[in-house]
C-alpha cells in the first residue's frame, strides 16, 4: 500500500520523475531566495516581480508561440527592466520602492494577459497563470537546474553582505560599497528563480515555492544557514507530496504543490519552536540563579 501510494507513480511514469526533479531543482535555488526576501521584509517584492516577468514572457510568446527560450528570454527582459525602474523611480521621487513595484505588478499583469488573450486560448493564459509540472521536457529541466545552480554559486559570493544587510543595513553602508553591488545581484537572482518557477507552477503559483517554506523555516530556525537549509527541505518535500496528491486526487499539480506546502506552514505555525502557538501557550523555563 505505501510502496503504490508514495513510490510506484514515479517508478512507472516518466512525466512524474521529470516533475520531481525540476520541483526538487527549483526549491534548492527559490528556498534561499525567499528566506532573505523575508527577512529583509521584500516578501511582496516577489509576487510583484513574478507579475512582471509576464509581459515579457507573453511577447515571447506573442513571437514565437510556447517556445521556452524566447518566453525565458523575454521574463527574464522584462523582470530586469521592471526591477531597475522601481529602484529608479524610488531614487528620484519620494514614492518607496514597494509601492513602485506594486504599480508594477498590476501593470504587468494587465499588460500580459491582455497580450496572451490577443493570440492565445484560455488553455494558454491558464498556462502561464498556472504553469504544468507535468509536461516539464529536458530542455525547461536543464534550464531549471542551471538557475539554481546559478543561484546558490552567487548566494555563496554574497551571503556575508546580504546577511548583514539583514541585521543592519545602516552598517554595511557605513563599512563597504559593495551592499549596492550584492543587492542588484540578489535582485537578479529573484528574477532568475520567479523564471524557473514560471515554467514549471505559472505566474501565480511560481511565488509560492519561493516564499511559502522561507515562512516555514521562520518557525523553526534563528539562524539563517538554519533557515535556508529547512526552506530547502521542505520545499522539496511540497513538492514530492504534491504530485503525489495530484497523481491519486486529480487535483492540479502546481496547486497541489502549494496546498501541501500550506499544510506544513500551518503545523509550524502551530508546532513551530520559534514562534508557533503552542510554544507561545506553555509556559517555558527560564534559567534559575
Amino acid at each position: 500500500m505505501i510502496y503504490e501510494t508514495l513510490i510506484a507513480p514515479f517508478q512507472e511514469f516518466e512525466f512524474m520523475r521529470r516533475a520531481l526533479v525540476g520541483v526538487c531543482a527549483l526549491a534548492l535555488g527559490a528556498g534561499p531566495i525567499g528566506v532573505f526576501l523575508m527577512l529583509r521584509r521584500m516578501s511582496l517584492v516577489g509576487d510583484a516581480m513574478a507579475h512582471a516577468i509576464l509581459p515579457g514572457a507573453a511577447i515571447g510568446f506573442l513571437i514565437s508561440g510556447l517556445n521556452l527560450y524566447a518566453m525565458t528570454a523575454g521574463g527574464l527582459i522584462a523582470g530586469f527592466v521592471v526591477a531597475l525602474l522601481a529602484g529608479l523611480i524610488a531614487r528620484v521621487t519620494e514614492l518607496k520602492e514597494d509601492a513602485s513595484l506594486a504599480v508594477f505588478f498590476l501593470i504587468s499583469l494587465a499588460v500580459g494577459v491582455t497580450i496572451v488573450s490577443m493570440k492565445g486560448t484560455n488553455i494558454d493564459l491558464l498556462h502561464f497563470l498556472f504553469g504544468n509540472v507535468l509536461a516539464l521536457d529536458n530542455q525547461t529541466l536543464a534550464l531549471i537546474a542551471v538557475n539554481a545552480s546559478i543561484t546558490l554559486v552567487a548566494l555563496a559570493v554574497i551571503y556575508r553582505p546580504l546577511v548583514i544587510e539583514c541585521v543592519d543595513p545602516n552598517y554595511l553602508r557605513s563599512v563597504s560599497r559593495v551592499g549596492a553591488t550584492a543587492h542588484l545581484a540578489f535582485m537578479a537572482l529573484v528574477v532568475i528563480n520567479l523564471v524557473s518557477g514560471f515554467q514549471a507552477l505559472g505566474t501565480l503559483l511560481g511565488v509560492g515555492i519561493m516564499m511559502v517554506p522561507a515562512a516555514i523555516g521562520r518557525f523553526w530556525a534563528r539562524d539563517i544557514s538554519a533557515m535556508i537549509l529547512i526552506a530547502a527541505g521542505t520545499g522539496m518535500l511540497s513538492g514530492y507530496g504534491g504530485l503525489v496528491l495530484s497523481f491519486h486526487s486529480g487535483v492540479p499539480s502546481g496547486p497541489a504543490v502549494i496546498l501541501v506546502a500550506a499544510g506544513l506552514y500551518a503545523a509550524s505555525v502551530l508546532f513551530g519552536r520559534v514562534g508557533g502557538v503552542l510554544r507561545h501557550l506553555i509556559p517555558q523555563r527560564h534559567l534559575e540563579a
